[in-house]
């Protein structure tokens, strides 16, 4: 049996109910095509995602697919958000990391870390933090637009 991507992202879309007016939003979808298929859904939203959200909609996604494809239909579901390790792909990722270090890598090749002081629909405003030798100096703030930006990610601390 294969599963039709368009249908089951217009049944996601369903599935998102009420929790879609909370800003949650959907980062991707695939469908495998094999023996068994694999539906997986990432999500995401201006507060991130919990573990009952995604139970949530993982429930209500998998009455839909019932529904449509049967429940003798064989497949494996996953509803899942972003790891703290992926780069940040869409821009109403970066409103809840501000004040949080990001590492920019930008399309000219030039890479930048600093604080993420705002965040627009059009881009960042960073603080940069460079080391010279042994000290760090902090640089005036500057934007940058998310078409000059090639991957963003959250740097991880642990102090």
């Amino acid at each position: 049996m294969s599963f039709d991507r368009n249908l089951v992202l217009e049944m996601l879309h369903d599935a998102l109910g009420s929790l879609g007016e909370t800003g949650l939003f959907v980062m991707g979808l695939t469908v495998s095509d094999s023996v068994l298929p694999k539906v997986t859904v990432i999500l995401d939203g201006p507060e991130g995602l919990g573990i009952n959200e995604c139970a949530q909609i993982s429930r209500r996604l998998a009455r839909r697919i019932d529904e449509h494809y049967g429940e003798e239909a064989a497949y494996s579901l996953e509803v899942t958000s972003p790891g703290a390790d992926q780069p940040l792909t869409d821009p109403r990722q970066y409103v809840r990391h501000v004040g949080r270090t990001l590492a920019l890598k930008l399309s000219d090749g030039t890479e930048k870390s600093g604080t993420l002081l705002s965040a627009t629909p059009e881009g960042v405003e960073i603080e940069e933090v460079i080391k010279v030798k042994t000290k760090k100096t902090t640089l005036p703030p500057a934007f940058f637009p998310f078409a000059d930006i090639k991957e963003a990610k959250v740097v991880i601390s642990f102090k």
